[in-house]
């Protein structure tokens, strides 16, 4: 139970269906949807494409997607709404350009978005209301507006300068980035979604709305077609899952980066994390070189599922072993060289739970903060930058060719307990969402925290030879970690956000939600 005297947040409880996400317009359009009859995967989709209107600088259909659900106790299956590369493009013309990755605000950055494409698809296969109810909401914001939101003005106004052409028509009001309070209106972006909702994904892949897309692309010197978009399309997979003490964490399998929370996982399994100070230097120190290790292999070896890669070499408690026998427990390691532009901080994450039991993990992304920053001139979508986790380096599995899904970033999680999923959850923060969900992980099972407290506690992240830590920690543990030769920075902005449903054996459902975003967990 957490201390009342001091500032937090409780956890949200009910019975009939629960949502937990980054603003509370997305969760209000989730439990609307499950109060008139729709099931989770219904609501998920509604919140989340809602979502895209609230925090465009996160998300929006010029994205990608994860999914993981269950129905009731029932397997966990995955979708992969992740897109692929133009066909003509490959690492050798930007090789030969001059690059050494691939630029974050250029067209090549644009992979084709599918999140549309796996929208439709779950909304037919296992939805229940269909597009045009699931998408109502959006819609209607979009169309009338939305206030912004405190953290969304922040972000934006961070962000604002990605946006290069149309793309500043389109998000910026008078040629500034929005404050918190300020009305956002889309409707370019309603008149999309009301034609997906009367005709499913052709009327985003094909005809006026593609065709608005691929001008964008191509003034800016992207090379995608309309056979790029029309052939769109996401796949179900194999989920991958690893045992942590009592419990299971089951993650989406490559191109998305799971394989790296269940190898952090096997590896903080080497240690006595428990024993430790859940708030201390030695905790703090032992994650960031285990992160240090896992990423470095994320980095070598992962990558679209159609080419080399080598999960089950990660997923191998030898491997965890090995690595985690490189680790000093007193002095920090060099950090492992960045292999692509994979770092960022721009995701939503949704999570929903109805009252027959089906649980759904969803995120939902276009990368870098209003991704690449271009969006088209007539619609005003605004196009993810996911290219960027390419790499150039000629035979790498991750390499850049057409056709090929990069390395993702964002990945939805569950926790299974005796075979049964209890937890949907996920958290967000680009590169840092392995160690995020292993640093979840761990709080329950190590320091038998609720979903909240798990969430509410510090973090810290080693990212690109940076310790940062966040101001939740005292100054002497920054001043222990900076002696064991960690180069420790306070980050400007809070590290990643995270939400999380409980399910309890007794049906009730428990909410939680990250106070670092605006968002929360409503239930009914």
């Amino acid at each position: 139970m957490r201390d009342f005297q001091v500032p937090g947040r409780s956890a949200v409880f009910a019975t009939n269906g629960m949502c937990a996400t980054s603003h509370p317009f997305g969760a209000r359009a989730a439990i609307d949807v499950l109060a008139r009859g729709g099931n989770a995967m219904d609501a998920a989709i509604a919140g989340a494409v809602l979502l895209g209107i609230c925090e465009p600088q996160m998300t929006g259909i010029g994205g990608d997607c994860f999914v993981l659900w269950s129905e009731g106790d029932g397997p966990v299956h995955a979708l992969n709404g992740s897109g692929r590369a133009p066909a003509a493009l490959d690492a050798a013309t930007l090789r030969a350009a001059g690059e050494k990755t691939v630029p974050l605000r250029s067209a090549h950055a644009v992979t084709i978005p599918t999140a549309i494409d796996a929208f439709c698809h779950l909304s037919e296969t296992v939805g229940k209301i269909g597009l045009d109810a699931i998408l109502a909401p959006a819609i209607h914001y979009a169309e009338t507006g939305v206030p912004v939101a405190p953290r969304v003005a922040f972000d934006w106004g961070n962000d604002a300068g990605t946006l290069q052409g149309h793309a500043r028509d389109h998000f910026l009001i008078n040629g500034k980035a929005p404050k918190a309070g300020d009305i956002f209106r889309a409707p370019g972006q309603a008149e999309v979604l009301r034609r997906i909702a009367k005709d499913g994904r052709r009327a985003f892949y094909e005809g006026e709305i593609a065709e608005d897309m691929i001008a964008a692309l191509n003034a800016s010197g992207g090379v995608h077609t309309a056979d790029d978009f029309a052939a769109a399309k996401s796949d179900l997979t194999d989920p991958i899952a690893a045992a942590y003490k009592d419990i299971e964490v089951v993650e989406h399998p490559p191109n998305g980066q799971g394989a790296t929370a269940l190898l952090m996982l096997n590896m903080l399994a080497q240690f006595d994390i428990a024993g430790m100070d859940p708030l201390g230097a030695e905790r703090v120190h032992i994650e960031a070189e285990v992160t240090k290790l896992a990423y470095d292999a994320r980095n070598r070896f992962l990558a679209d599922a159609d080419h080399a890669i080598r999960t089950e070499h990660m997923l191998d408690m030898d491997t965890a072993r090995k690595l985690a026998a490189l680790i000093d427990p007193k002095r920090a390691m060099d950090a492992p060289a960045k292999l692509s532009e994979a770092v960022h901080k721009d995701t939503i994450y949704i999570t929903v739970v109805d009252g027959d039991g089906m649980s759904v993990s969803l995120i939902y992304s276009i990368f870098h903060g209003f991704g690449s920053g271009i969006a088209s001139e007539k619609f005003g979508i605004v196009l993810q930058n996911r290219g960027a986790g390419f790499t150039l380096e000629e035979g790498h599995p991750n390499e850049l060719k057409g056709g090929k899904r990069p390395m993702h970033t964002i990945i939805p999680g569950m926790v299974r307990k005796g075979g049964r999923v209890i937890m949907p959850f996920g958290v967000m923060g680009g590169a840092y969402q392995c160690c995020g969900h292993a640093r979840f992980a761990s709080n329950l099972v190590d320091f038998g925290m609720d979903p909240q407290a798990a969430i509410d506690a510090p973090r810290a992240f080693s990212d690109a030879g940076v310790l940062k830590v966040e101001r939740g920690y005292g100054d002497d543990v920054r001043a222990a970690l900076s002696e064991k030769g960690h180069n420790v920075e306070v980050p400007v902005t809070a590290i990643g956000g995270a939400q999380a449903i409980l399910r309890h054996d007794s049906g009730v459902l428990e909410g939680a939600s990250d106070a670092r975003k605006d968002g929360c967990a409503l239930g009914y």
